[in-house]
């Protein structure tokens, strides 16, 4: 029972990490039926820069998401604007695997001749620590990842539901021409989306150099967990997304307690198969992904 309970309480904070990380490429999907195989790099790419930030000045890693963040949104902003939009709308999903396959490979290559192949990680001293509660151990880098994260998807979820940017985004992703017809500038709107997902994957990357030790080729390894999740919540629903995030990290996280690492790992794409042949549009999609 103590092995159970620890794992349903990893696993409900390692869901949280997964539904931010996931979130950017709902977005991606959401807004312009791109499919954002890159977002893992751009995750890394973001952890880099973090690392670089706390070894050269030896300040917190969330010091550098006032640096990182905008940085990211813009990047996404200029991606969007010079490479996607370039893109044939008929062929746009299948064109962009193609489109950001490269632009991962590019990521890695620069990331490999700056930074070698070695592993790097940002050490915390407060993150070595772990809280116990009912005699489960929560360490408290998976406590911060789980707040930052909602911290973050609550404004993200703010700005789509509350701002009238927002309004703009949903009415995009509803009906883009009848978007364009009633005045929405949806080329903008569609820039600032995809600036949006990369914000945060500014906010994970700074999240995933606190807890994980990475290395350049680092982010094929999350590219299926992520893909799955999307699936599982319904292509183009953030909120989808982070339901089926949290509901996945849970399963990895009783498996990993009770079975072991390999099958944990496993049950992403036991989920994905079982969605895909049940309930191809998610088991979270329909009606809730309009509502994103």
């Amino acid at each position: 029972m103590s092995l159970l309970l620890q794992g349903l309480a990893l696993g409900a904070l390692t869901g949280g990490l997964y539904a931010l990380l996931a979130s950017g490429l709902s977005l991606y999907f959401g807004v312009m039926r791109v499919v954002m195989v890159a977002h893992p790099a751009f995750l890394f790419l973001a952890a880099y820069l973090t690392y670089t930030v706390h070894t050269s000045l030896g300040v917190d890693p969330f010091l550098a998401l006032p640096l990182t963040v905008p940085l990211f949104f813009w990047l996404g902003v200029a991606v969007q604007r010079l490479l996607i939009a370039r893109l044939a709308p008929d062929s746009l999903a299948m064109m962009s695997v193609l489109l950001t396959f490269g632009i991962a490979l590019v990521i890695e290559g620069l990331l490999g001749t700056f930074y070698t192949g070695s592993y790097k990680s940002v050490s915390m001293d407060y993150a070595t620590r772990s809280l116990t509660i009912g005699g489960v151990h929560l360490p408290y880098d998976k406590i911060i990842a789980f707040g930052v994260a909602a911290l973050t998807l609550a404004v993200l979820f703010a700005v789509l539901v509350k701002s009238r940017f927002g309004q703009a985004l949903r009415a995009t992703v509803q009906h883009r021409e009848a978007a364009r017809l009633v005045g929405i500038r949806t080329e903008r709107v569609a820039g600032y989306g995809f600036g949006a997902g990369l914000a945060t994957a500014a906010v994970g990357g700074t999240v995933l150099a606190l807890i994980t030790p990475f290395f350049p080729a680092s982010h094929w390894v999350w590219i299926g967990k992520l893909m799955a999740i999307i699936v599982v919540g319904g292509l183009g629903s953030v909120i989808g997304a982070a339901l089926a995030a949290v509901l996945l990290g849970v399963v990895e996280g009783v498996v990993l307690v009770t079975v072991d690492a390999t099958w944990a790992t496993m049950m992403f794409y036991v989920f994905l198969f079982l969605t895909l042949l049940a309930r191809p549009q998610g088991f979270f999609g329909g009606r809730l992904a309009h509502r994103f």
